[in-house]
């Protein structure tokens, strides 16, 4: 099964694909201006705006859902393994893969929320099948991906994230995989059978939670390392290029294991964060393509550092070069994974770091889970939209939770290679998609900053844009317009006479 997996995934991951994440990201941040840098108070302010309907959920609703999916377990146990065969330097091509990203983000999202349409509910659906469908106008091209990204975040995906919870549950307290495989069947299935709504709400109260805390213990561990922070920041830098020492065998496996992980971790061009950014309620596409640009930076700037500053200040890492031996190794016989960080913190607060980044990665990897689930029903929909087929729904939620048990109970290798082998089909199938699909979506931030200049809260019309099947949002904007009005209108209380 480990060798299948590893040549499925040597094709897939292709140094064609590497190269094809990082140059369509350089070129959608010329395309827009570099709006991830312009844009950046404008992301802070759309995220904390905005309400929700019956139709969509919040701005930050839609935030939290995207970022449950974005921070999992590629943010402690996938920037260890971009360490461990990359080196320091993989976690600069991370970044780089994130700052370029944030532009893809844009343009995915955006494309998601012109193009979204209502389910059978009446609730948002939308992603790269809709899109794809609606503006390429290829039926299969849509269905090739709605089977893809349900093969991938329905059956490969999930075993990934469960087998890090195992591993690292495990590790903190002895518990056997099975043990910890049951708990996480038990409450998923508590969760998705309570519909959209309750992953909205599930993933709003524990993501921000989550990510708040881990960062804060990554800061207060650099503050206990305060003197080696500058010397790892120099490293990263130097092996990124091939200038350190000791890591100039590992440039091209720095980039690779960077932008790999990168992509894994933040999922910019993939095709995973429109889902989410299609269900939200707002009044034009493109405040939805700000927040998930800036969902990029927040996955990895700021989560999957805190993973990089507190292994490498620590020491608590090892390096594999090409011919197998170890060019820094502090950690023998630990297997790559939670392990790292683990290890990590436990090196700085004993009794402490092996249970924290356990729980840590219990919350990043199971809403993870959960984001994965959304993802994949949304793309049942979209195949169930002509004809009907409840039975559809219901096996999804049996495959994702005997994915869940059987990630626990495998090995990491084969985790990750399938998780791996998901991500990549999505993001060629998805990145090829939106190069040639941009159109609207840079047409939708032109008339956005346009409105904004003239003093405006932008509302989308498509038709003056020259933006086809996009039918849906002539009902948004009367919704959205009748209820400024009705702002705008309400009577105000007459001041009381001074005495």
């Amino acid at each position: 099964m480990a060798d299948v997996v590893e040549f499925l995934n040597g094709l897939v991951w292709s140094q064609a694909l590497i190269y094809l994440c990082l140059g369509a990201g350089l070129y959608f941040s010329i395309r827009t201006r570099f709006m991830q840098v312009r844009g950046a108070r404008e992301m802070v302010r759309l995220m904390l705006t905005g309400g929700k309907s019956e139709a969509g959920v919040s701005s930050f609703q839609a935030l939290a859902m995207s970022l449950s999916g974005r921070v999992g377990t590629g943010n402690i146990a996938g920037v260890a393994t971009a360490i461990t065969f990359g080196g320091p330097g993989a976690v600069f091509w991370m970044w780089m893969s994130a700052f370029l990203g944030a532009s893809t983000a844009y343009i995915e999202s955006t494309l998601a929320q012109i193009y979204k349409e209502k389910d059978d509910t009446g609730r948002y659906r939308g992603g790269p099948a809709y899109y794809i469908e609606k503006a390429m106008g290829q039926r299969w091209y849509a269905l090739l991906f709605a089977v893809a990204t349900i093969l991938a975040t329905g059956a490969l995906l999930p075993g990934v994230q469960a087998n890090s919870i195992a591993t690292a549950f495990q590790n903190a307290w002895n518990i056997p995989p099975l043990v910890s495989a049951a708990a996480m069947v038990i409450a998923l299935g508590v969760i998705i059978f309570g519909g959209v709504t309750r992953i909205a709400r599930f993933a709003e109260i524990v993501v921000p939670f989550m990510a708040l805390g881990y960062v804060l213990v990554a800061l207060l561990i650099m503050l206990i390392n305060i003197a080696d922070v500058p010397g790892v920041l120099a490293l990263i830098i130097r092996s990124a290029f091939g200038v350190e020492a000791g890591f100039g065998a590992v440039l091209g496996l720095a980039v690779q294991w960077g932008v790999k992980r990168g992509v894994y971790s933040n999922e910019a061009g993939q095709g995973t964060g429109p889902h989410a950014a299609a269900a939200a309620e707002v009044s034009h596409p493109a405040k939805q393509g700000y927040v998930q640009a800036f969902s990029i930076y927040v996955d990895t700037l700021l989560v999957c550092s805190a993973t990089a500053f507190m292994i490498l200040t620590t020491g608590r890492y090892n390096v594999s070069h090409p011919a197998g031996s170890m060019i820094v190794n502090n950690l023998p016989g630990v297997e790559t994974g939670p392990a790292y960080t683990q290890a990590a913190v436990e090196s700085v607060m004993p009794g402490f770091g092996a249970p924290f980044v356990a729980l840590a990665l219990m919350f990043f990897a199971f809403t993870t889970i959960v984001a994965y689930y959304y993802m994949a029903e949304t793309n049942v929909q979209y195949i169930n939209r002509n004809v009907h087929r409840g039975w559809m729904v219901f096996a999804l939620k049996l495959v994702i939770m005997a994915s869940v048990t059987y990630g626990a109970l495998r090995s990491a290798t084969v985790a990750w290679g399938l998780g791996d082998l998901g991500v990549g089909l999505m993001a060629w199938l998805n990145i090829v998609a939106i190069l040639i699909l941009q159109k609207p979506a840079l047409l939708a931030l032109k008339d956005y900053e346009s409105q904004k200049r003239a003093g405006l809260d932008p509302v989308f019309e498509p038709e003056k844009l020259g933006i086809r099947n996009a039918g849906l949002w002539d009902e948004i904007r009367k919704r959205h317009l009748a209820r400024k009005d009705s702002v705008q209108s309400r009577p105000t209380e007459a001041p009381t006479p001074a005495e």
